[in-house]
C-alpha cells in the first residue's frame, strides 16, 4: 500500500523508530500479511523491548496464523516489559490474552 511505502521510507531514515514501524506492522496485519506484520513487531521488540502495545498485538496476529505457543510466549514477554513500565492497562490487556488461550 503507499502507506506501508511511505512508512519503509521512514524507517529506511530511522530503523530504530518504534512509532513507525509499529504503524507499519499494523499495515501488513490489516492488509492480510500476518507474517510480515510478525516479523514487524518482533523487530520492533527487539529494538524497543519497552513498547508494550506490540507484544499484545504481535501475540493477536500470532493467534490468528494459529501459533498458539508464540502468542503465549508474546504475550508472557509483554507481561514483563509492563512490569517494567508500569503500564497497567496494556497488563491486564495481555493477561486477558494469555488467559484465553492457556
Amino acid at each position: 500500500s503507499a502507506r506501508a511505502n511511505a512508512l519503509r521510507a521512514l524507517l529506511e531514515q530511522d530503523p530504530k523508530n518504534s512509532f513507525v514501524r509499529y504503524g507499519l506492522a499494523l499495515d501488513h496485519a490489516n492488509s492480510g500479511d500476518l507474517e510480515g506484520a510478525v516479523a514487524e513487531f518482533r523487530t520492533l521488540i527487539a529494538n524497543d523491548p519497552n513498547y508494550c502495545a506490540a507484544y499484545f498485538h504481535g501475540g493477536q496476529t500470532l493467534e490468528k496464523l494459529g501459533q498458539l505457543p508464540a502468542a503465549a510466549e508474546l504475550y508472557r514477554a509483554g507481561i514483563d516489559a509492563t512490569n517494567r513500565t508500569g503500564d497497567a492497562h496494556t497488563r491486564s490487556e495481555l493477561e486477558g490474552a494469555l488467559s484465553m488461550i492457556s
